[in-house]
């Protein structure tokens, strides 16, 4: 197969194989044909040679005597020659069995042992008493299909690498990792691509299930909406700070980074609910344990971050933040300025309903979900627990950032102060955990010990 021809590496397709007949028909040379197809006139060879079929000549009661060469000459025209039982057409009476004969030589084609190798297009056709050998597209595609299906189905691994494979990979899709981080960290350990773990998750060959993975069985198709839902926002909140307001201010100013801020609850009940900030830059998340979600905790929360790691680096790393429309953001004065009046940042909106606006935050309360359950109730965890579980979700690997962590472009991109004062730090690969478990052992482990200083100090 000559490697200079374009296109020569790919399949044929059925187009290419009726072609390929209809040339046949023709009496067309494989170098014609090759050439009309752009492959190697040895690629049509071995396609010719491998999917024709042989045809029977006649009838079930044609006689074997008939594809003998002897057949003219032969005298002996009452029985059949060889072991068949079918009668021969000399025969008077229709009784007498078939009896084997010395002077049986089968007839063989010699065109069949050189191209074109098949019948189609012989002029000699109607003459010839051999069993015919014939090339047709839909036979040839169909077989071509099956051969690919099985070349492809099973599992194409040893016992032994297929358990060694398990042992990598199903602790850590017990953890509650996602396979684009596992891909990322294992990948020269991985001998398969990741739709081929795929299939053998679905092939239950793995420790792990399909039901282990975050998302493979809970998501559903959501309704697509071609455009927005219209409504009518006149509030002085969004007055020079709606999402239009927003771009034209990027493009004015586009060397300042973004901040996506948002709020995650836990149960319907009022209670302590969670403050998110992401850096689109590095995707690297803050959380920030609220008590409750109102403008008061929201503006606590935020003077309080600009006090942990100062003025000046909060004006450099938060110079502009985009949020929704939740009552809870809806005082983006103070937000933009300190309790003394000093300007600390730019406030901007989104528009209702349209969420992908700051989809990266979005995709990341995804992490959340998976360790914090929608409707789980906050009451019991501390800000602790809340940096454990975003040091996790900063430790691990992302498709978007090609296999790198938002840690690692944080160490890049923000002050290295950033990270530390929010309380959050790095995760080796292999232990980054995204179940409930991961904060349920420590408030399980805090209340174990407050209980027994209690009965201690009782």
């Amino acid at each position: 197969m000559s490697k200079n021809i374009k296109g020569n590496g790919r399949h044929l397709t059925m187009s290419d194989r009726i072609y390929i007949e209809q040339e046949l028909l023709l009496r067309s040379s494989f170098r014609s044909i090759a050439s009309a197809l752009g492959k190697d006139p040895s690629t049509i060879s071995k396609e010719i040679k491998l999917h024709s079929t042989v045809a029977p000549n006649g009838s079930y009661k044609t006689p074997r005597c008939v594809h003998c060469n002897n057949f003219k000459k032969c005298k002996d025209t009452v029985m059949l020659c060889g072991t068949c039982r079918d009668f021969c057409w000399g025969c008077s009476t229709g009784l007498k069995l078939a009896r084997d004969c010395n002077d049986y030589n089968p007839f063989s084609c010699p065109k069949l042992y050189k191209p074109p190798y098949v019948c189609n297009g012989c002029e000699e056709l109607s003459k010839c008493h051999d069993h015919k050998k014939y090339y047709h597209a839909k036979q040839a595609h169909k077989a071509y299909e099956e051969a690919l299906t099985a070349s492809r189905a099973g599992i194409n691994m040893t016992p032994d690498e297929l358990q060694e494979l398990n042992d990598l990979i199903s602790p850590l899709i017990l953890k509650g990792q996602p396979l684009s981080h596992i891909f990322a960290v294992h990948s020269d350990e991985i001998p398969v691509c990741r739709r081929t773990l795929y299939n053998y998750l679905d092939q239950r060959v793995f420790q792990a299930r399909n039901i282990d993975l975050p998302r493979r069985v809970r998501y559903k198709k959501r309704k697509r909406q071609t455009s927005p839902k219209s409504r009518n926002i006149e509030q002085v909140y969004r007055n020079r700070r709606t999402f239009k307001d927003f771009e034209r201010f990027m493009e004015a100013h586009s060397d300042l980074d973004v901040v996506e801020m948002d709020t995650v609850k836990g149960s319907r009940d009022k209670g302590k609910c969670l403050l998110t900030l992401l850096f689109r830059s590095c995707s690297f998340m803050l959380v920030i344990l609220m008590p409750d979600c109102t403008q008061h905790s929201v503006i606590t929360a935020i003077n309080n971050l600009t006090d942990a790691i100062g003025l000046r680096t909060f004006k450099k790393y938060f110079p502009v933040i985009l949020t929704d429309n939740g009552s809870e953001f809806k005082n983006p004065w103070d937000i933009e300025k300190t309790e003394s009046g000093t300007h600390r940042t730019y406030v901007f909106y989104c528009d209702p309903y349209v969420s992908n606006q700051k989809g990266r935050l979005e995709k990341n309360h995804e992490y959340i979900r998976y360790v914090i359950p929608k409707g789980r109730s906050m009451y019991k965890y501390t800000q602790d627990d809340i940096n454990l579980m975003a040091s996790h979700i900063n430790s691990t690997s992302r498709d978007g950032l090609n296999g790198a962590t938002p840690f690692d472009l944080a160490e890049l991109l923000l002050d290295k102060r950033i990270p530390a004062l929010a309380g959050q730090f790095r995760i080796a690969a292999d232990d980054v955990c995204l179940k409930p478990s991961l904060i349920e052992n420590n408030v399980s482990k805090r209340n174990k010990s407050t209980k027994e200083g209690d009965e201690s100090n009782g």
